[in-house]
């Protein structure tokens, strides 16, 4: 479902809406922050995604000190 243009229902198309980029591009700039994306399922009940992106914490070096 991550892949480019997937579309799980057959019936989808772009006349009926969506282009089937939205969780590639999400899959992506997750990556690209050091990140995921998963995915549970459970047929007739839903989805739950998560988006796991790492904390980024600036160290302050303006007291002249090399770390």
């Amino acid at each position: 479902i991550f892949e480019r243009f997937y579309r799980v229902d057959p019936s989808r198309s772009r006349e009926t809406g969506g282009t089937g980029l939205g969780l590639s591009i999400v899959k992506h700039a997750a990556m690209n922050h050091g990140g995921d994306v998963n995915v549970f399922s459970r047929v007739g009940l839903g989805s739950t995604f998560t988006l796991s992106i790492p904390l980024y914490i600036e160290h302050n070096t303006s007291s002249g000190e090399e770390q």
